[in-house]
Order: structure tokens, then sequence, then C-alpha cells
């Protein structure tokens, strides 16, 4: 069961005053000693927080796996293929929300992702695709060639019928990794609703940010991440 933590917040603290501090790459450090598997970082395309300078410092620092989460574009698969991070998580990006809503819909995107996904993995990248908990988006993910899914778990984090959605979540988990998917887990995960999704056994992977910093702000960031990774232990 592997941690990745997503430092996006820590760059929205800093860009609130535009001054060099706190400095997310720091952070990821902090991260990584606190028992993080992995560090996520979202590069938009307004830059409102990660900047390429911390993507590139990271590659260069970090020694576990960098995850890029982007939108399909050729911009940032420039960047992408010239930073080479670990692995590219693509993502829907929409002018003005606060946070991603939801999965990229595959079903009803103009872009067909084949080639796009077929550029990025000849360049050595590991690919895969945020998307919401629908068998139909599973079977397009495979079509386009993504190699893992991260399951938007938004819509379980705030419903009231916990039990319905994980079971919900349970069903699309098991089709993705039968259909040889690596299945990874995120967005709306906290210390508590994380619990429920620890005995699905297809999800290998949970990308978890805001409940980490805001966390962070009481114990440091070193123990948030090391009270997650406890948590994951609980369920091997």
């Amino acid at each position: 069961m592997e941690l990745s933590v997503n430092i996006d917040h820590v760059a929205t603290v800093r860009e609130a005053r535009k001054e060099e501090f706190p400095d997310p790459v720091h952070v990821a450090v902090e991260a990584e000693l606190g028992g993080a598997d992995g560090i996520t970082v979202h590069l938009r395309g307004d830059r409102r927080h990660i900047k390429e300078r911390d993507l590139r410092l990271l590659k260069q620092i970090i020694r576990t796996d960098l995850n890029l989460e982007m939108a399909a574009t050729s911009e940032m698969a420039s960047i992408a293929s010239d930073a080479k991070p670990d692995r590219v998580t693509l993502v829907p990006e929409a002018p003005g929300e606060v946070t991603t809503q939801g999965g990229l819909d595959l079903l009803n995107l103009k872009q067909d992702l084949k080639l796009f996904i077929s550029n990025l993995r000849n360049t050595g990248l590991r690919v895969g695709i945020f998307i919401d908990p629908n068998m139909e988006q599973i079977k397009e993910a495979v079509r386009v060639g993504a190699q893992y899914v991260e399951i938007n778990t938004n819509e379980y984090s705030k419903t009231t019928h916990v039990k319905k959605e994980s079971i919900r979540i349970a069903r699309v988990a098991k089709a993705a990794r039968r259909e040889g998917l690596v299945v990874h887990a995120g967005h709306g995960i906290d210390y508590r609703n994380i619990r429920s999704l620890l005995y699905i056994p297809e999800i290998t992977g949970y990308s978890i940010g805001f409940a980490i910093v805001a966390r962070a702000l009481f114990v440091g960031i070193r123990q948030a991440v090391n009270e997650m990774v406890e948590i994951l232990k609980g369920a091997r």
C-alpha cells in the first residue's frame, strides 16, 4: 500500500504572498522522511501553485516516486518529456476551479488520448488517468493505453452512504485490475474516511494532499505523513 503526498497546497500558501517560502520541495523531503512512498504535484496551465522550478528540483532531490498531474495538452507533454517525472497522471482542468472537480471524462472527451499517451510512454513515462468510478471509463482507459487509473473518491468523501459508495469503488477497482490496470485512489481522502477503502485489495496506492497538509499545521509534515502511513500499514 503506497502513499503519494500531494504538496500543491504548500505551494498555494507560498503563492498567496508571492514569497519564496514555504518551499514545497523542502516539504517533499520532510514527507519522505515521514515515510511517504512518493510525491504528487499538479502543474496547472495557469501556474497558480506549482511551478516548473518546483518540478525540476523535485526530480533532482527526492528519492521516491514523482507523480506529475497535468492536463492533456501539448505544452504539458513537452514539459513532462523534458522533466522526466516517474509517472504522469492525466487530469481535467477548468478555468477558475478551486480544485479538480471530477475525473477526466473519457467518453465525452473531444480529444482521442491514444496517440497522446503513446507519445508519452515512448519517452519512458508511465501514464495514468484520473477517472470517476465508472465501468465505461475503465474500458476507455484501457483502450487509450493507460497503465494505471486513479479512482476519484470525491463523491465518496462527501457522501453519508459510505458503504454504498465504497462498494461501487470496489467493483470498479476489481474491473480495472481484471483489465490489467494498476489501481490508485484519491481526492478528499482523510485520516478517517480512508479506513473503509483499505478493505479494497485492488487499490494499491493513495494520493492524499489537503488532509495531510492541514494536519501538518499542528504536528509538522513529517509526523502528519507518518500518521497516515501507520493507518495504511494497519491494513497490510
